[in-house]
């Protein structure tokens, strides 16, 4: 009986790994294509409704960026470094505010 030899190996990895990846596509979809720091930028118009303590609404260039960037990415942002200026609940408070249909970012410890 013929085994397979070492040149079959590679080519059947590649096929575990694409049909794994369209088997759940939900995962690839979940993730942030921006850099923190890019993601980070797409959200300045935010900076105001996010300072500590701001009694001020979101405006809407900040929900037009927030929509655009994303929930994926605000997560990123919520559970990366500390960000000066920034108070993290507010962050997590507006996709409520801008009415974007987000799911809740899983806060990491």
């Amino acid at each position: 009986m013929k085994r397979f030899g070492t040149k079959a190996l590679p080519p059947l990895v590649l096929m575990l790994v694409m049909t794994i990846s369209l088997m759940e596509p939900g995962k690839a979809a979940a993730s942030c294509p921006s850099t923190f720091f890019s993601a980070l930028v797409q959200l300045i118009p935010c900076r105001a409704a996010v300072a500590p303590f701001s009694p001020l609404p979101p405006s809407d260039a900040c929900c037009n960026a927030l929509k655009a960037l994303g929930q994926p990415c605000l997560c990123v942002l919520v559970n990366g470094p500390p960000i000066s200026g920034v108070d993290r609940n507010m962050a997590l408070q507006l996709p409520e505010k801008c009415t974007a249909n987000f799911e809740p970012c899983q806060i990491m410890k």
